[in-house]
């Protein structure tokens, strides 16, 4: 009887961790999300992991702080950090920083709090220009907005929850949980990932053309990064991303929503100063 109390008191403690981390803006991400997991400690623990990922590039010296890229990455980066309150009123007091990784990989990051990592590898071998720089900056600085990773956190901690009670309440056939929590994981979890790569690319699409980067740079990345993982990249029935095809459709659909935006944004200056 005490377990099933608690399984009771789980599903409504889960029920009541809804809310929705940003404005809707004009591409319309309105999705409520689920957050059991306690925002500064994802943020605590997430900067604890940042400081670590600087410190062995450091080590590697592979930790680049100046320069002509560095200055570039971070000219963008401000300008859109600027534009992030109009998703959300609370970024003036984040603590923004910028990493740049000399490394051959395809890749961006943007962890809860505004820690932002670029690596060489996308900037050097899509030969990305000042938009496509954007579109990528823009989506990983959306995840931090929406709060994906606090959300992915809170998703694995009811897992855990429901799996626990399960478990107990199935007394002999608890070994079958394990089953369905793999189940679960391919049938809830990858879905909702790709949704969130979604409202990723939708708010960084939002991003930059507030920013003054056009928009249409969304689009040209992700040609480059389907050219250049035509043959490396997994199915998309099992994959947390959209595929490349997927999102240049997506991205073109939302295009009538940011090109006013784009229209009436101050533009970069072709001069750009170290900040």
């Amino acid at each position: 009887m005490n377990i099933r109390i608690l399984w009771i008191l789980a599903v409504v403690t889960l029920l009541s961790a809804c809310a929705n981390t940003t404005k809707p803006g004009a591409v319309g991400v309105s999705r409520s999300q689920f957050m059991m997991a306690s925002s500064e400690e994802v943020n605590r623990i997430s900067a604890a992991s940042y400081n670590e990922q600087n410190q062995k590039a450091k080590e590697k010296n592979i930790l680049v702080t100046s320069g002509p890229t560095y200055d570039r990455l971070k000219f963008i980066a401000n300008r859109l950090i600027l534009q992030t309150e109009a998703f959300r009123d609370d970024t003036k007091q984040w603590d923004w920083h910028l990493t740049l990784i000399d490394a051959p990989v395809l890749n961006a990051t943007c962890a809860p709090g505004g820690k932002i990592t670029f690596y060489t590898g996308i900037v050097e071998q899509l030969n990305l220009n000042d938009d496509e720089i954007a579109a990528i900056m823009g989506h990983e600085i959306a995840h931090a907005l929406r709060e994906h990773g606090r959300e992915r956190v809170s998703q694995a901690v009811a897992q855990n929850i429901l799996v626990n009670i399960a478990s107990a309440l199935a007394g002999p056939y608890g070994s079958a949980v394990s089953a369905a929590n793999q189940v679960a994981h391919y049938a809830i979890v990858l879905p909702n990932s790709r949704e969130n790569e979604s409202e990723a690319d939708a708010i960084g699409l939002e991003l930059a053309a507030r920013a003054g980067y056009n928009p249409m740079g969304a689009i040209s990345v992700w040609q480059k990064m389907v050219k250049a993982t035509q043959d490396k990249g997994p199915p998309e029935f099992l994959s947390t991303h959209p595929s490349g095809e997927t999102r240049i459709e997506q991205l073109t659909a939302l295009m009538p929503a940011v090109e006013p935006l784009y229209k009436a944004a101050p533009k970069p200056t072709a001069t750009r100063k170290k900040i």
